[in-house]
């Protein structure tokens, strides 16, 4: 490792010792920046690489709400904007008890890089709360979404800062975001959040978008040995939004998907997956995938189980961060798996990034993999600004183009410097080079 990488990632460390998953994130992108590191002296003589570890901006504040029987709640709030050389920040809004500090900074500083391997001009960026929408009612929702924006609003703008949703935030709490946002500033500033619902400036496609991009990334990767996902066996973690769509995406392309799971266990269903059904059930009813296992004779529901354990042709993660470790991507090579496309923001784990590589086995990072959902986010606001709609098929055409130049970027700089076929040093340094000559080129700020 070049010694101005162990030095960054020494100060990196000290200065954030207490959020291991951001430190996590910045060491994955780190230690695979050493060849351009090499090739490019000025990196070090103007200190870039701490430079873009730190947050251009951190933003923690109080959310006081109040649920239906009267109680008083106090949550946190976050917005994290890491890195807007590229354009306005970025990024999604999660409402999950897990969100702290350090797991905003981890997503915001992914999503630097992501975005940038879009191609599109917008910077990095994360927020959230603290707060579990499960188990909630619509108007409790309401009135926490109301008083987050009433906060939040202060901090964003479509030149400055433009959210869109998550983990627990979806178009029903960009409705009620949007709307508060729309009666604090008396303005109809469409493209200030996106993600928003089909008949009020949302895009067609958007809620596909992640899923469908992941699919159509890892298309491309197949298409690198000659295959296609006829006939496939494919497992898809998670059973929200993403592993949805992507579910969705690889049936249309002729593969069976057997299992899918929430945070309770998860679903195994020997004849396939009955996308109809998780959709009742997880968009409709909002409730637990176990359901499923009981309207299928031919499901089984594993309680707590790992569904890496799944024998399958190609794997998905696509529910959270670190949700494939060591021990679940050896069972997926043991059990003939040919491919993982990371749907979620790092959802496996440097073991497990290991035993995938040391394999030969295709893997798709998340920053490449699953960058789908920001691109159309991009194209929405597009949408919003111009006042105008896309048909389906030109949002969905723009997306495959935009995931296909992520893939033969990727593919490109990992060749170039000495790495074929390795996704993840591909896209580290194709998002990184993107955002440096943009840091360079304005000076000192």
């Amino acid at each position: 490792m070049h010694p101005y990488i162990q030095k960054t990632l020494d100060v990196v460390t000290k200065r954030n010792h207490s959020e291991p998953v951001f430190l996590q994130a910045v060491t994955e992108v780190l230690e695979t920046l050493d060849p351009i590191v090499k090739e490019h002296p000025e990196i070090e003589e103007l200190n870039l690489l701490e430079r873009m570890c730190e947050p251009e901006r951190q933003t923690m504040f109080r959310v006081v709400w109040q649920d239906d029987n009267g109680k008083v709640h106090v949550n946190r709030g976050f917005r994290v904007g890491f890195n807007g050389a590229l354009g306005p920040y970025k990024g999604g809004l999660r409402f999950h008890p897990t969100v702290n500090l350090g797991v905003m900074k981890f997503l915001a500083f992914e999503q630097v890089f992501k975005n940038s391997l879009t191609g599109l001009h917008i910077g990095g960026g994360k927020g959230g709360s603290d707060f579990d929408p499960h188990g909630r009612s619509d108007r409790e929702i309401m009135r926490f979404c109301q008083s987050f924006m009433t906060e939040l609003y202060h901090h964003i703008g479509d030149r400055k800062d433009v959210p869109a949703g998550d983990i627990g935030v979806g178009a029903r709490e960009i409705g009620y975001l949007f709307g508060q946002y729309k009666r604090i500033t008396k303005s109809h500033d469409l493209s200030v959040l996106t993600g928003k619902g089909i008949d009020w400036g949302g895009s067609l496609g958007r809620k596909e978008a992640t899923g469908y991009g992941c699919i159509y990334f890892a298309q491309e990767m197949l298409k690198t040995r000659g295959e296609d996902f006829e006939g496939k066996t494919c497992v898809v973690s998670g059973s929200g939004n993403v592993a949805i769509y992507a579910t969705e995406k690889l049936q249309e392309l002729g593969a069976k998907v057997v299992a899918c799971s929430d945070s309770g266990g998860y679903i195994y269903d020997k004849d396939g997956l009955d996308l109809d059904l998780v959709k009742d059930i997880k968009e409709v009813r909002r409730g637990r995938i176990s359901e499923y296992a009981k309207a299928r004779s031919s499901a089984e529901y594993v309680e707590g189980g790992c569904i890496w354990e799944v024998s399958c042709d190609a794997a998905f993660p696509c529910a959270t961060q670190n949700e494939l470790d060591e021990a679940g991507a050896k069972a997926l090579v043991k059990n003939g798996c040919k491919l993982v496309a990371e749907g979620a923001n790092m959802p496996t784990t440097p073991e497990g990034i290991h035993v995938f590589q040391s394999s030969g086995i295709l893997y798709g990072p998340g920053k490449a993999a699953n960058a789908g959902g920001v691109a159309v986010s991009a194209l929405e606001m597009q949408q919003n600004v111009a006042w105008t709609n896309w048909t389906l098929e030109e949002v969905d055409s723009r997306l495959k183009k935009i995931m296909h130049g992520i893939h033969e970027n990727s593919l490109a700089h990992a060749e170039k410097y000495g790495h074929k076929g390795n996704y993840v040093i591909g896209a580290n340094i194709a998002g990184f080079v993107r955002v440096a000559k943009a840091v360079m080129a304005y000076g000192l700020v």
